[in-house]
């Protein structure tokens, strides 16, 4: 065993000691965190403009502080971005993660001295948890690829911005640069074909025991891997031990992930996003990640069924129950406050806090990252038909994961009022206006992990036989614009 070995054991066990004191005590925990958050924030102008000097306890909280998203906020956002101090958080932020944007174009979502540490050690932990519970650690003197973005940083009014894994790559400990794969220089290559195969070329003869990213970008990876050297991956990398992932569910991939590899590896899921790093898989017994109660992030609960009502009840940790599905509501050290990420997630466990992510609270496709939102693919087809003359009767999206041949694709199923005389110009046309809207999306095309988008035509009356079929036919019921899985895809396909 190294010195290396030996050392991540020791801090394994001591970490470990650590999460558990403070998932034992939830309560408490969140209650901690929730007071030193108003402390900090009533220093700020949003403070000062909901009155927190008057914040005594949860309730007074929730009436003062409306929920919002990142729209609601950006007034706020928009005066940071541009210098001013004091606004959502004592001082300036360190960095912006700046992700694609809903109705506003891009988001700056801010990274603060205080919000860092989350995002930074949270996947160490994971890592130190699985350590801790297998006795593995012979994996750390191996090499570890994270596939991620660019670590170049923009920089406006002295704070730096760019994508969120790329910022995180610049806070690496030192002890693990040997390890790290790619290069800096290969990481910092933007456009994504070249810098795939440049991670190739500098990682196919090396000894990789960690591979972590988003299952549709290490898939691509691996099958260029394949290409290149007609190996398996288990072949290439007999010391491969961990498969660390999140943004999108890894299950649809796992049997081509296997194929690919020549067997199975150990994987741990992650739940990071740009707002704060929710969860992590801390154990290989039970379901669920757990929820980092102790991360500078304080957290709220709606039953996902009562919140567009008019007063939906609030729920804080300790009112939670297991198999509920839940909007998930944060406030966090980086000045986000009753922020709705969008997401829903569902309790496994409450001793200690476990959850999953099992959806968003609108209809969204980010089977492979994307998060492409309604209302993109709306614009989208609304320019296309205008600059087509096309008339549309109903439209859905959905994902199409594993094709019989060639790249995975969005697949637009479209009842046609008025036929494009030219579809594939129209589909390319629709694809590109998506693109310009969605950034996640127009990587994954480029990099070659996504075709451009196939349209399936649907008969006269389909969607409404759909509607039909399952009971909401008329009223107040419409059809989802996107799906995260093939449900609808697969009724429609019945009358094709």
């Amino acid at each position: 065993m190294s010195l290396k070995s030996f050392g991540a054991k020791l801090f394994a066990k001591y970490i470990a000691s650590q999460i558990k004191s403070w998932s034992t005590r939830p309560l408490e925990t969140q209650l901690k965190v929730f007071k030193e958050l108003i402390a900090e924030g009533r220093k700020t102008e949003f403070g000062k403009d909901h009155k927190f000097d008057s914040i005594n306890d949860f309730q007074d909280f929730f009436k003062q502080v409306p929920i919002q998203d990142y729209e609601e906020l950006k007034p706020y956002v928009d005066r940071v971005v541009d210098g001013e101090e004091d606004v959502l958080w004592p001082g300036k932020p360190l960095y912006f993660a700046k992700t694609s944007g809903t109705t506003s174009g891009a988001k700056y979502i801010p990274l603060t001295k205080e919000s860092i540490p989350n995002h930074t050690n949270a996947a160490r932990n994971a890592i130190l948890c699985y350590i801790a519970e297998t006795g593995n650690s012979s994996f750390v003197d191996g090499k570890m690829i994270f596939l991620q973005g660019s670590p170049k940083l923009d920089q406006k009014n002295g704070i730096y911005f760019g994508r969120l894994s790329g910022i995180v790559a610049h806070f690496v400990p030192n002890y693990l640069q040997k390890n790290r794969l790619p290069s800096w220089e290969t990481n910092s290559i933007p456009d994504w074909n070249q810098k795939i195969d440049a991670i190739v070329e500098e990682t196919y003869d090396q000894d990789m025991t960690i591979i972590s990213g988003i299952p549709s970008w290490v898939q691509t990876y691996f099958e260029k891997l394949k290409t290149k050297t007609g190996q398996s991956i288990s072949k290439l990398f007999p010391n491969l031990q961990l498969f660390i992932y999140g943004g999108v569910n890894y299950e649809p991939y796992r049997t081509k992930f296997e194929n690919l590899i020549g067997g199975s590896v150990d994987s741990i899921e992650l739940y990071p996003a740009s707002e704060g790093f929710f969860a992590f898989q801390d154990t290989r017994t039970e379901e669920g990640m757990l929820l980092q109660l102790d991360s500078g992030m304080f957290y709220e609960f709606i039953k996902a069924d009562e919140f567009f009502d008019k007063a939906p009840n609030v729920l804080t940790i300790g009112e939670v129950e297991v198999g509920v599905n839940y909007v998930m509501i944060i406030s966090t050290n980086a000045g986000l406050w009753r922020y709705n990420v969008g997401d829903t997630v569902m309790f496994t466990n409450t001793s200690p806090y476990r959850l999953k992510v099992s959806g968003r609270i609108k209809h969204f496709t980010s089977a492979f990252g994307e998060h492409v939102i309604a209302q993109e693919v709306e614009k989208s087809i609304i320019k296309a038909s205008e600059e087509f003359d096309v008339q549309i009767n109903e439209f859905t999206v959905a994902p199409q994961i594993n094709p019989k041949k060639g790249l995975p694709y969005h697949e637009w199923f479209i009842e046609f009022q008025k036929q494009p005389k030219d579809m594939e110009a129209f589909a390319k046309s629709i694809d590109l206006r998506v693109q310009e809207q969605n950034a996640y999306y127009k990587d994954l095309i480029n990099g070659n992990m996504l075709r451009t988008l196939v349209i399936t035509e649907v008969p006269k009356d389909g969607f409404q036989q759909y509607m039909k079929s399952v009971g909401k036919l008329g009223g107040q019921n419409k059809v989802p614009r996107l799906s995260n899985d093939r449900k609808i895809a697969s009724e429609l396909e019945k009358q094709i």
